[in-house]
Protein backbone atom coordinates (compact mmCIF):
# COMPACT_ATOMS: atom_id res chain seq x y z
CA UNK A 1 0.00 0.00 0.00
CA UNK A 2 1.76 3.51 -1.17
CA UNK A 3 2.48 6.04 1.67
CA UNK A 4 -0.06 8.45 -0.05
CA UNK A 5 -2.93 5.98 1.11
CA UNK A 6 -3.00 7.64 4.13
CA UNK A 7 -4.24 10.90 2.59
CA UNK A 8 -6.24 9.37 -0.49
CA UNK A 9 -7.62 6.40 0.88
CA UNK A 10 -9.56 8.92 3.90
CA UNK A 11 -10.06 11.29 1.95
CA UNK A 12 -12.04 9.24 -0.85
CA UNK A 13 -14.58 8.02 1.94
CA UNK A 14 -14.72 11.20 4.03
CA UNK A 15 -17.51 13.57 3.14
CA UNK A 16 -16.83 17.30 3.80
CA UNK A 17 -18.99 19.21 7.10
CA UNK A 18 -19.18 21.74 9.01
CA UNK A 19 -17.57 21.35 12.69
CA UNK A 20 -20.06 22.36 15.53
CA UNK A 21 -17.55 23.91 18.12
CA UNK A 22 -20.26 26.12 19.57
CA UNK A 23 -20.66 23.81 22.24
CA UNK A 24 -17.67 22.89 23.36
CA UNK A 25 -16.66 26.30 24.42
CA UNK A 26 -15.88 27.58 27.70
CA UNK A 27 -13.52 26.33 30.71
CA UNK A 28 -12.41 22.72 30.03
CA UNK A 29 -11.51 20.18 32.73
CA UNK A 30 -7.78 19.28 32.33
CA UNK A 31 -7.27 17.06 29.20
CA UNK A 32 -4.25 15.05 27.63
CA UNK A 33 -1.56 16.05 25.45
CA UNK A 34 -2.89 16.23 21.57
CA UNK A 35 0.17 14.40 20.83
CA UNK A 36 -1.03 11.99 23.13
CA UNK A 37 -4.15 11.25 21.78
CA UNK A 38 -2.53 10.86 17.88
CA UNK A 39 -0.66 8.47 19.34
CA UNK A 40 -2.89 6.50 20.78
CA UNK A 41 -5.02 6.86 17.93
CA UNK A 42 -2.37 5.40 15.42
CA UNK A 43 -1.33 2.81 17.75
CA UNK A 44 -4.91 1.31 17.99
CA UNK A 45 -4.90 1.40 14.33
CA UNK A 46 -1.57 -0.69 14.06
CA UNK A 47 -2.77 -3.20 16.44
CA UNK A 48 -6.28 -3.25 14.64
CA UNK A 49 -7.72 -2.48 18.23
CA UNK A 50 -11.12 -1.25 17.26
CA UNK A 51 -12.96 -0.45 20.69
CA UNK A 52 -9.75 1.42 21.37
CA UNK A 53 -9.63 3.50 18.07
CA UNK A 54 -13.00 4.46 18.54
CA UNK A 55 -12.37 5.55 21.92
CA UNK A 56 -10.51 8.59 20.12
CA UNK A 57 -13.70 9.89 17.94
CA UNK A 58 -15.84 12.11 18.46
CA UNK A 59 -19.11 10.58 19.92
CA UNK A 60 -21.56 10.76 16.41
CA UNK A 61 -18.27 9.32 14.95
CA UNK A 62 -17.63 6.40 17.66
CA UNK A 63 -21.32 5.36 17.29
CA UNK A 64 -21.10 5.48 13.42
CA UNK A 65 -18.22 3.45 13.52
CA UNK A 66 -19.73 0.71 15.41
CA UNK A 67 -22.67 0.87 13.07
CA UNK A 68 -20.17 -0.14 10.18
CA UNK A 69 -19.19 -3.47 9.58
CA UNK A 70 -16.31 -5.36 10.60
CA UNK A 71 -14.82 -6.06 7.37
CA UNK A 72 -15.45 -1.68 7.05
CA UNK A 73 -14.51 -1.13 10.86
CA UNK A 74 -10.67 -2.83 9.85
CA UNK A 75 -10.65 -1.64 6.03
CA UNK A 76 -10.83 2.32 8.51
CA UNK A 77 -7.76 0.97 10.71
CA UNK A 78 -5.83 -0.15 7.72
CA UNK A 79 -6.01 3.57 5.55
CA UNK A 80 -4.92 5.06 9.06
CA UNK A 81 -1.49 3.14 9.19
CA UNK A 82 -0.66 1.70 5.26
CA UNK A 83 -0.34 -1.82 6.22
CA UNK A 84 -2.71 -4.80 6.13
CA UNK A 85 -2.18 -7.05 8.90
CA UNK A 86 -2.40 -6.26 12.79
CA UNK A 87 1.18 -4.94 13.48
CA UNK A 88 3.04 -3.95 16.85
CA UNK A 89 3.76 -0.11 17.37
CA UNK A 90 7.18 0.80 18.15
CA UNK A 91 7.53 4.54 19.40
CA UNK A 92 10.69 6.71 19.51
CA UNK A 93 11.85 10.19 18.85
CA UNK A 94 12.98 12.19 16.46
CA UNK A 95 14.37 16.16 16.66
CA UNK A 96 12.21 15.85 19.58
CA UNK A 97 9.18 14.81 18.39
CA UNK A 98 7.14 12.00 18.54
CA UNK A 99 7.93 9.10 15.84
CA UNK A 100 5.53 5.89 15.56
CA UNK A 101 6.35 2.76 13.67
CA UNK A 102 3.79 0.10 12.84
CA UNK A 103 5.45 -3.01 12.02
CA UNK A 104 4.04 -6.49 10.17
CA UNK A 105 4.42 -9.50 8.20
CA UNK A 106 7.70 -7.56 7.86
CA UNK A 107 6.67 -4.48 6.60
CA UNK A 108 7.22 -1.11 8.17
CA UNK A 109 5.32 1.74 8.25
CA UNK A 110 6.61 5.33 9.83
CA UNK A 111 5.11 8.07 11.20
CA UNK A 112 7.02 10.70 12.37
CA UNK A 113 4.97 13.68 14.18
CA UNK A 114 5.40 17.31 14.28
CA UNK A 115 4.80 20.46 15.90
CA UNK A 116 1.05 20.30 17.66
CA UNK A 117 -0.51 23.77 17.26
CA UNK A 118 -3.52 24.10 19.71
CA UNK A 119 -6.24 27.11 19.07
CA UNK A 120 -8.87 26.68 22.08
CA UNK A 121 -10.46 23.62 21.34
CA UNK A 122 -9.09 22.62 18.54
CA UNK A 123 -5.15 21.08 18.00
CA UNK A 124 -3.59 20.08 14.75
CA UNK A 125 -0.12 18.00 14.23
CA UNK A 126 1.17 17.53 11.03
CA UNK A 127 2.79 13.86 10.17
CA UNK A 128 5.11 13.15 7.81
CA UNK A 129 5.54 9.51 6.40
CA UNK A 130 8.36 8.65 4.72
CA UNK A 131 8.68 6.63 1.69
CA UNK A 132 11.97 6.10 0.01
CA UNK A 133 13.63 9.30 -1.29
CA UNK A 134 9.75 11.21 -0.83
CA UNK A 135 7.65 12.00 1.75
CA UNK A 136 4.22 12.72 2.39
CA UNK A 137 2.67 14.78 4.80
CA UNK A 138 -1.18 15.24 6.46
CA UNK A 139 -2.33 17.04 9.05
CA UNK A 140 -4.44 15.88 11.90
CA UNK A 141 -6.80 17.60 13.46
CA UNK A 142 -8.21 17.02 17.22
CA UNK A 143 -11.40 18.52 19.25
CA UNK A 144 -11.65 18.66 22.51
CA UNK A 145 -14.80 16.41 23.78
CA UNK A 146 -15.68 16.09 27.15
CA UNK A 147 -12.55 16.69 28.37
CA UNK A 148 -10.41 14.75 25.68
CA UNK A 149 -8.83 15.08 22.37
CA UNK A 150 -10.96 13.47 20.15
CA UNK A 151 -9.95 12.56 16.31
CA UNK A 152 -11.95 15.12 14.00
CA UNK A 153 -10.41 15.58 10.91
CA UNK A 154 -7.31 14.49 8.41
CA UNK A 155 -6.17 16.54 6.16
CA UNK A 156 -7.85 19.41 4.69
CA UNK A 157 -11.23 17.42 5.31
CA UNK A 158 -13.77 16.80 8.58
CA UNK A 159 -13.37 12.82 9.76
CA UNK A 160 -16.95 12.12 9.01
CA UNK A 161 -17.48 8.27 9.31
CA UNK A 162 -21.82 8.06 8.80
CA UNK A 163 -20.90 9.18 5.42
CA UNK A 164 -17.94 7.04 4.93
CA UNK A 165 -20.44 4.23 6.06
CA UNK A 166 -23.03 5.05 3.81
CA UNK A 167 -20.54 5.48 0.96
CA UNK A 168 -19.23 1.76 1.83
CA UNK A 169 -22.69 0.12 1.42
CA UNK A 170 -22.87 1.67 -1.96
CA UNK A 171 -19.19 0.54 -2.78
CA UNK A 172 -20.69 -3.20 -1.60
CA UNK A 173 -23.61 -3.25 -3.23
CA UNK A 174 -21.85 -1.80 -6.60
CA UNK A 175 -19.45 -4.58 -5.88
CA UNK A 176 -21.80 -7.09 -5.48
CA UNK A 177 -23.98 -6.18 -8.89
CA UNK A 178 -20.32 -6.38 -10.87
CA UNK A 179 -19.82 -10.17 -9.08
CA UNK A 180 -23.44 -11.03 -10.60
CA UNK A 181 -22.65 -9.87 -13.98
CA UNK A 182 -19.17 -11.78 -13.44
CA UNK A 183 -21.05 -14.46 -12.71
CA UNK A 184 -23.86 -14.51 -15.49
CA UNK A 185 -20.63 -14.15 -17.96
CA UNK A 186 -19.19 -17.03 -16.18
CA UNK A 187 -22.52 -19.39 -16.44
CA UNK A 188 -22.98 -17.96 -20.31
CA UNK A 189 -19.50 -19.57 -20.74
CA UNK A 190 -20.23 -22.73 -19.15
CA UNK A 191 -23.53 -23.12 -21.26
CA UNK A 192 -21.72 -22.72 -24.73
CA UNK A 193 -19.28 -25.25 -23.76
CA UNK A 194 -21.95 -27.68 -22.59
CA UNK A 195 -23.91 -27.16 -25.67
CA UNK A 196 -20.42 -27.92 -28.03
CA UNK A 197 -19.64 -30.80 -26.17
CA UNK A 198 -23.07 -32.40 -25.89
CA UNK A 199 -25.05 -31.06 -28.83
CA UNK A 200 -27.49 -29.23 -26.76
CA UNK A 201 -28.39 -26.97 -24.02
CA UNK A 202 -29.40 -28.05 -20.71
CA UNK A 203 -32.84 -28.37 -19.36
CA UNK A 204 -31.60 -26.17 -16.19
CA UNK A 205 -28.37 -25.35 -14.58
CA UNK A 206 -27.87 -28.32 -12.39
CA UNK A 207 -25.98 -30.16 -15.03
CA UNK A 208 -23.38 -27.93 -15.22
CA UNK A 209 -22.34 -28.44 -11.58
CA UNK A 210 -19.45 -30.65 -10.33
CA UNK A 211 -19.00 -34.03 -11.45
CA UNK A 212 -19.00 -37.78 -9.99
CA UNK A 213 -15.82 -39.49 -9.18
CA UNK A 214 -15.77 -41.31 -12.38
CA UNK A 215 -15.84 -37.81 -14.93
CA UNK A 216 -17.67 -35.30 -16.68
CA UNK A 217 -20.91 -36.47 -17.94
CA UNK A 218 -23.89 -34.61 -19.97
CA UNK A 219 -25.59 -34.99 -15.91
CA UNK A 220 -22.55 -33.67 -13.95
CA UNK A 221 -20.69 -31.57 -16.43
CA UNK A 222 -18.21 -30.02 -13.92
CA UNK A 223 -18.18 -27.02 -15.34
CA UNK A 224 -19.50 -24.12 -12.67
CA UNK A 225 -19.25 -24.80 -8.90
CA UNK A 226 -22.35 -26.19 -6.95
CA UNK A 227 -23.62 -22.61 -6.17
CA UNK A 228 -23.88 -21.65 -9.83
CA UNK A 229 -25.62 -24.86 -10.99
CA UNK A 230 -28.00 -24.32 -8.45
CA UNK A 231 -28.60 -20.10 -9.93
CA UNK A 232 -27.27 -18.73 -6.84
CA UNK A 233 -24.75 -15.91 -7.47
CA UNK A 234 -23.53 -14.04 -3.99
CA UNK A 235 -26.49 -12.24 -3.36
CA UNK A 236 -27.81 -12.93 -6.62
CA UNK A 237 -30.61 -15.30 -8.01
CA UNK A 238 -30.44 -16.63 -11.16
CA UNK A 239 -32.48 -17.83 -13.92
CA UNK A 240 -31.70 -19.68 -17.08
CA UNK A 241 -34.36 -20.33 -20.20
CA UNK A 242 -33.27 -21.62 -23.70
CA UNK A 243 -35.02 -20.27 -26.99
CA UNK A 244 -35.45 -22.50 -29.58
CA UNK A 245 -34.21 -21.90 -32.83
CA UNK A 246 -36.09 -21.53 -36.01
CA UNK A 247 -35.55 -22.69 -39.10
CA UNK A 248 -33.81 -25.59 -38.67
CA UNK A 249 -35.89 -29.42 -39.79
CA UNK A 250 -33.30 -31.40 -38.05
CA UNK A 251 -33.41 -31.83 -34.69
CA UNK A 252 -29.77 -32.64 -33.87
CA UNK A 253 -29.53 -29.41 -35.61
CA UNK A 254 -31.81 -27.48 -34.25
CA UNK A 255 -30.17 -28.61 -30.74
CA UNK A 256 -26.75 -27.30 -31.71
CA UNK A 257 -28.19 -23.93 -32.82
CA UNK A 258 -30.67 -23.27 -29.88
CA UNK A 259 -29.74 -19.98 -27.96
CA UNK A 260 -30.46 -19.24 -24.04
CA UNK A 261 -31.21 -16.26 -21.75
CA UNK A 262 -30.19 -15.90 -18.14
CA UNK A 263 -31.29 -13.50 -15.67
CA UNK A 264 -30.32 -12.01 -12.31
CA UNK A 265 -32.05 -10.22 -9.77
CA UNK A 266 -31.27 -9.65 -5.89
CA UNK A 267 -31.74 -11.84 -3.55
CA UNK A 268 -32.54 -8.74 -1.49
CA UNK A 269 -33.07 -5.66 -3.40
CA UNK A 270 -31.10 -2.87 -1.85
CA UNK A 271 -28.99 -4.65 0.02
CA UNK A 272 -27.53 -6.82 -2.55
CA UNK A 273 -28.15 -4.99 -5.18
CA UNK A 274 -30.29 -3.01 -7.11
CA UNK A 275 -29.81 -3.74 -10.73
CA UNK A 276 -31.65 -6.38 -12.30
CA UNK A 277 -29.56 -7.63 -15.51
CA UNK A 278 -30.46 -10.07 -18.59
CA UNK A 279 -27.80 -11.99 -20.75
CA UNK A 280 -28.41 -13.41 -24.01
CA UNK A 281 -26.52 -16.39 -25.45
CA UNK A 282 -24.54 -13.52 -27.81
CA UNK A 283 -23.19 -12.01 -24.55
CA UNK A 284 -25.50 -9.23 -25.18
CA UNK A 285 -25.91 -7.30 -21.37
CA UNK A 286 -28.97 -5.46 -20.18
CA UNK A 287 -30.48 -4.44 -16.98
CA UNK A 288 -32.11 -1.65 -15.11
CA UNK A 289 -33.00 -1.07 -11.45
CA UNK A 290 -36.32 -3.38 -11.50
CA UNK A 291 -37.25 -3.05 -8.01
CA UNK A 292 -36.05 -6.60 -7.68
CA UNK A 293 -38.29 -7.98 -10.87
CA UNK A 294 -36.47 -9.90 -13.29
CA UNK A 295 -34.84 -8.00 -15.84
CA UNK A 296 -35.75 -8.45 -20.29
CA UNK A 297 -34.62 -8.19 -23.29
CA UNK A 298 -36.22 -4.76 -23.61
CA UNK A 299 -34.19 -3.01 -21.22
CA UNK A 300 -31.38 -0.78 -22.08
CA UNK A 301 -28.14 -1.89 -22.66
CA UNK A 302 -25.50 -1.88 -19.45
CA UNK A 303 -23.39 0.95 -20.11
CA UNK A 304 -19.73 -0.36 -20.20
CA UNK A 305 -20.68 -4.03 -20.80
CA UNK A 306 -20.92 -4.27 -25.08
CA UNK A 307 -21.41 -7.80 -26.04
CA UNK A 308 -18.78 -9.99 -25.12
CA UNK A 309 -17.86 -13.44 -27.23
Amino acid sequence: MAACGILLGLVLGMGIIAPDISAQRGAPPPISDPAQALEDTLTAACRHDEAAFANHLTSGNAQAYGALTQEQRVALLKRFVLLEDPGKPLLSALDGHKVLRCEAAGVTSEMRFGATEVRENLAFIPVSVPEGADTQSVRFGFVRESGQWKLLSVGLLLLDIPALGRQWEESDLQARERSAIAALRKVRSALKSYQRAYGNLPETLEPLGPPAQDGASPEAAGLLDSALAKGLAGGYRLRYAIVPASGEENESERNKAAGFSLAGTPVVYGKDGRRSFFLDSGGRLRGADKNGAVATANDPTVEGEETQH
